[in-house]
């Protein structure tokens, strides 16, 4: 790998475009029923776009404790699916 941004950024695109998507669906699809699912439990409307952000958010607080390959790469993935699921 070039550098550590490439590997985030490439490990980010086989998490969107591998395997997870084949367990759980589509993003628009599993951020969709995850957005029915907290929008129940909140009491008000959430987005897929709203989820993939949020996670991203969990994601990042979790890098305020240093660095970790894994949680920047879910955070991007979870930034570009929010960017895809905008669109749906």
């Amino acid at each position: 790998m070039e550098n550590i941004r490439s590997e985030v950024l490439h490990t980010a695109i086989e998490l969107c475009n591998g395997q997870r998507e084949e367990d759980y669906g589509s993003p628009a699809e599993s951020m969709a029923v995850v957005a029915h699912m907290w929008s129940a439990y909140v009491g008000y409307e959430i987005t897929a776009r709203d989820v993939c952000n949020m996670m991203a958010l969990l994601k990042i607080a979790r890098l305020r404790n240093g660095t970790h390959v894994d949680s920047a790469a879910d955070a991007a993935a979870y930034v570009a699916m929010g960017e895809e699921v905008g669109y749906a």
